[in-house]
């Protein structure tokens, strides 16, 4: 195997982390994220079999330099050759970190096959914990399902587990301490992420999100937040910004994701369930890895493609410019 050449963007940002989604397909309906009646879903023909996701996640980290993949969705525990992709990405030398994001349905039953499969921790997707608002935002009444999967991935061992969650404005703004209390307790780590848009029906606005301040100022009426030393010095490419909780050990993250990007430092690549490679979460261009794959195009095509798509990544995500125009794709279907 040849040394692998860094995937290096315009900027000099160099890719080490490829977020895969496995499928568009959720059994939840977020209001954030999607309508009630769903969304048009891609004919089974049109997504990446396993062998063919496993070849293009193979060349990432034996020639491009990949050292983490992290397995998306929609919902990724709906994908029914789960375990074959993960027992493929984990028998890749050299062995990159494995993690997902999940909403944690079906978690509880699958948490233990997945620390053995190869799988090194998960993010549940959790914005509240009360019955009836969980209802309210996904139009599903599956709120203990989700929590019996938290726990059943931190007996697992899948650590650290962490919980990403949105507030959104009248909706759960007032529960960010009561998710933090739950959190400290329970053993998770729990990561703020300030609403992005990648709605399926383009109706986010600024003035509807919810700000990294406003939700740093909420969780100081019930806990002394203080800046993490060990984060301002090793943070890196890593999105939240840690303040340890009433002294510790405990900690929580924000994600400043619009009010104060971090796209100098991004790490990230992206490949759609469909095949299609993304060199932001918020661009309008992708490249097709499928038909190139389908068309017999060797490993040397492919890295050539890969490397061109990350050639035209832009410097920022440009949510405050103002021609700034959302991806087409929602974040269901882009993988998070």
């Amino acid at each position: 195997m040849s040394a692998a050449i860094p995937l290096v963007d315009g900027f000099g940002r160099v890719a080490t982390d490829l977020r895969v989604s496995l499928t568009d397909r959720c059994n939840l309906r977020c209001t954030y994220c999607m309508p009630a009646q769903g969304l048009d879903w891609l004919p089974h023909a049109e997504v990446l079999t396993n062998e063919e996701l496993i070849r293009l996640i193979r060349i990432a980290v034996e020639n491009l330099g990949i050292t983490s993949i992290r397995l998306t969705g929609g919902e990724p525990l709906l994908r029914p050759d789960l375990a074959q992709i993960l027992a493929g990405i984990a028998a890749l030398r050299p062995r990159p970190r494995i993690a997902m994001t999940s909403n944690g349905i079906g978690l509880a039953r699958r948490a233990v096959e997945l620390a053995e499969l190869g799988l090194d921790r998960i993010n549940v997707s959790l914005d509240t914990l009360d019955p009836e608002t969980f209802k309210r935002l996904t139009r599903r009444r599956r709120l203990p399902d989700v929590l019996d999967g938290v726990e059943a991935a931190v007996a697992a061992g899948l650590a650290p587990v962490k919980i990403n969650s949105v507030l959104m404005r009248g909706v759960n703004d007032h529960e960010a301490a009561d998710l933090l209390e739950w959190a400290v307790r329970t053993g998770v780590e729990l990561r703020f992420i300030e609403q992005m848009p990648l709605d399926a029906q383009h109706g986010w606005t600024r003035a509807d999100m919810v700000t990294a301040a406003e939700i740093r100022r909420r969780l100081q009426e019930r806990f002394v937040l203080t800046e993490d030393p060990a984060d301002v010095i090793a943070r890196g490419s890593a999105p939240a910004e840690l303040f340890t909780v009433d002294g510790g050990p405990a900690k929580v993250g924000i994600i400043a994701s619009v009010s104060k990007p971090f796209c100098g430092a991004c790490d990230r690549v992206r490949l759609t369930s469909d095949g299609q490679l993304r060199n932001c979460l918020f661009a309008r261009e992708e490249s097709d890895l499928r038909a190139a794959l389908r068309g017999g195009a060797d490993d040397a095509e492919l890295i050539r493609r890969w490397q061109l798509t990350m050639a035209g990544k832009r410097a920022g995500h440009g949510i405050d410019d103002p021609g700034f125009l959302q991806p087409d794709r929602p974040m269901s279907a882009i993988g998070g």
